[in-house]
């Protein structure tokens, strides 16, 4: 049964002293055998039978010479035993004794005499076997050996986490005296983020028992407080002899040139994976904008928070900038893109805002010098120098803005504009590996954005040109509406080749007229510009269609690379027919009055140009109120729907008898959805009016005839 701890030893906080034994003393396995006057054993320890070999039984009573010693000893003990019990001096060394067992060990001493309260003396010696006692000096002599000069950072906490040894190299670490750690926590000597992470571990360990090995703890200390260190800690749980935890001990060390190796290779996998990124994504088309946009995507949020492309006003205008140092100049916000939702990117020029900042502004710098500008650490005035106006340059403050990168967009020896970088959230400034990258990519965008320009410079010539040789409205015609619409292709310079026309002719009859040159670009354009001219000679000398295109053949044919597709119609109102002539063109619809709209069953014939093939005129009835409509195959062609769907959808949407052939012309657009932006569309929709008039001998008001 155990007794409880003395009241003294609880308020001490030693709880019940003898509960968890340990310590040095049973690492030791000290031992205490107490001798009479007479050198009879009367006391023996539990740690004497481990040390002697014998039993309390087998020892107590008997006189301890002749049981512990070898004869050649007995004398020179007794002497020794007679000088304690006489002067009362303790002898202190160590002597052979003899084991149970009958070897002879070597037995570290501690004697003394001790005196009861009758006057009876007695002698008390306290032996340690030397191998164990020279075993635990060794483990300690090494302990402090290896504790004091490993380069390692070494501390033992207790456990409340206040240190109680720290050894010389993480007194070097933390920069913090040994001597100042001790009885202090970890929080009050690395006041720096991720204190919090190391005392949650040394918890989790001395609660667990479970070591933590090779922990990542990147934070500083007072030793380096500007600069991250990356450490690889562990931890672990001491336990006494006996179980009772004495505490956790922590070794630390410096692994920060092997993470800023790993950073660096991480940065140069992330800055391959950007520029990956950026051949994929930028210049996938021949627009500037979206080229811009692509550009400023890519930079976020890897290399920046904000992201922004400016491009001088007079480039955008296919003009060669100045670039004289002291003037100011006029740029276009082309794109901005931000890693996060920010106030930022509102303060900034707004996407198509023209802006004019002076030679003193970093943007204007970067386009004169043809050279990075870097701020490392934004102060007041270079914010002044970057946002566009005061109020903006407070909004970047607020937004925590401290670092910015200008690097121009170079391409063919041109400077184009800026690529404008601004970090917020993230914390570290632009450094060189950054300008490297920024170059990288805004060389990449230069070129697209370049070659983006000059085609819509060219795409915008050629439509230009193409709107200037079409009607500019249809004529007022006898007995027939007609109504036009043309849109030119959206992507690229797809533009040029569509046409139509509108000819009055004698007698009150209409040429009505579709084609389609082959090819874009402002060369397709002055194609069709010369056909629609050639085609209006001939409809004066009043030809039948088939002769119209026979003649129109032998012109495209002479045109090196050119064919062309052309539907070409005459409507005479007198008798309500049309006649029609076909050269490889889509056939047009005709809708009725009251029924579903069709398509005219033509003979196709060949695309204008190929030379030497006949064509042949069909006659059919246009009564009023009937709607026939002639257009180019960009309304109905796509690269992923059939075209007999196309076509079906055409019909449905015809279905539509609204009196605005205009609104009809927009509704079939609408309807159609033209989801190829890669060709032009020209529409051509024509309704008989309710002229009244005897039909010419020889005509068909109501059937279909053909001729050539």
């Amino acid at each position: 049964m155990e007794a409880d701890a003395p009241p003294e030893a609880e308020r001490l906080g030693f709880g019940r002293t003898w509960e968890s034994p340990g310590g040095l003393l049973d690492l030791l396995s000290v031992s205490a055998v107490v001798l009479d006057a007479s050198g009879r054993i009367v006391f023996w320890s539990p740690q004497a039978s481990e040390t002697f070999g014998y039993t309390a039984e087998e020892a107590l009573g008997r006189y301890a010479a002749p049981l512990l010693l070898s004869e050649e000893h007995r004398e020179l003990a007794m002497t020794l035993f007679a000088g304690v019990m006489s002067t009362g001096e303790g002898w202190a060394g160590v002597f052979p004794i003899r084991h149970k067992d009958g070897d002879t060990r070597l037995v570290e001493f501690r004697n003394m005499r001790l005196l009861d309260d009758l006057g009876d003396v007695y002698a008390l010696g306290i032996a340690v076997d030397q191998n164990t006692l020279h075993g635990v000096e060794n483990k300690l002599a090494l302990s402090e050996q290896l504790v004091s000069q490993a380069p390692v950072g070494i501390a033992l906490l207790d456990t409340d986490l206040r240190y109680r040894l720290v050894n010389p190299a993480l007194e070097r670490i933390n920069g913090v005296p040994a001597a100042d750690h001790i009885g202090r926590r970890p929080r009050d000597i690395i006041p720096f983020p991720g204190v919090e992470t190391v005392e949650f571990a040394l918890r989790q360990v001395l609660t667990t028992g479970t070591p933590l090995i090779d922990q990542y703890l990147v934070s500083r200390t007072l030793a380096d407080p500007d600069h991250d260190h990356a450490w690889s800690v562990s931890y672990y749980r001491i336990d006494g002899p006996g179980g009772r935890v004495i505490g956790a001990a922590t070794s630390v060390v410096d692994v920060s040139e092997r993470h800023r190796v790993a950073a660096e290779a991480d940065r140069a996998r992330r800055r391959l994976a950007v520029i990956a990124d950026a051949s994929a994504r930028v210049g996938t088309t021949l627009d500037v904008e979206r080229t811009a946009q692509e550009l400023s995507q890519v930079a976020v949020p890897d290399l920046a928070d904000v992201a922004a492309v400016d491009v001088l006003d007079a480039v955008m205008a296919c003009r060669r900038s100045t670039g004289a140092p002291d003037r100011p100049e006029v740029f276009r916000a082309l794109a901005i893109a931000s890693a996060y939702p920010t106030d930022i990117t509102a303060a900034a020029d707004a996407v198509g805002e023209v802006a004019t900042y002076g030679p003193d502004r970093l943007i204007t710098q970067c386009v004169h010098t043809a050279r990075p500008v870097v701020v490392p650490r934004i102060d007041q005035q270079a914010l002044l120098r970057i946002a566009r106006d005061p109020q903006s340059a407070a909004v970047f403050a607020r937004a925590g803005v401290h670092s910015y990168l200008a690097v121009p967009l170079l391409a063919h020896n041109e400077v184009l504009g800026a690529f404008d970088l601004l970090r917020a959230r993230n914390p570290d400034p632009f450094g060189e590996d950054d300008v490297v990258l920024a170059r990288e990519l805004a060389a990449r965008a230069a070129v697209a954005i370049d070659n983006a320009r000059w085609h819509q410079s060219v795409r915008n010539s050629a439509e230009t040109l193409q709107r200037s040789l079409l009607p500019s409205r249809p004529p007022d015609l006898t007995g027939l509406t007609v109504a036009s619409f043309y849109q030119p292709a959206q992507a690229s310079s797809a533009v040029g080749g569509d046409w139509y026309d509108v000819i009055p002719l004698d007698g009150d009859k209409t040429a009505l007229v579709v084609g389609d040159v082959m090819g874009n670009g402002i060369d397709a354009a002055a194609t069709m510009g010369r056909l629609r001219t050639a085609t209006r000679a001939y409809a004066d000398l009043d030809l039948a269609p088939h002769e119209v295109l026979q003649h129109l053949d032998k012109i495209t044919h002479g045109l090196e690379h050119y064919i062309a597709t052309c539907l070409y119609a005459i409507y005479d109102p007198h008798r309500h027919q049309c006649r029609i002539a076909n050269a490889g063109h889509l056939p047009p619809a005709l809708i009725r009055h009251g029924r579903r709209p069709e398509l005219l069953d033509l003979p196709t014939g060949a695309p204008l140009g190929v030379g030497g093939v006949r064509f042949r005129t069909v006659s059919f009835d246009l009564s009023p109120d009937d709607r026939l409509l002639l257009y180019t195959d960009g309304l109905v062609e796509t690269r992923d729907q059939p075209i007999d769907e196309r076509i079906d959808t055409l019909l449905d949407a015809l279905d539509d008898q609204s009196p605005s052939l205009d609104a009809v012309c927009r509704q079939l657009l609408d309807a159609m959805g033209h989801p190829d932006d890669h060709d032009d569309v020209a529409l051509l929709l024509a309704k008989a009016g309710p002229l009244a008039s005897r039909p010419a001998p020889g005509g068909s008001p109501t059937g279909m005839t053909a001729g050539t």
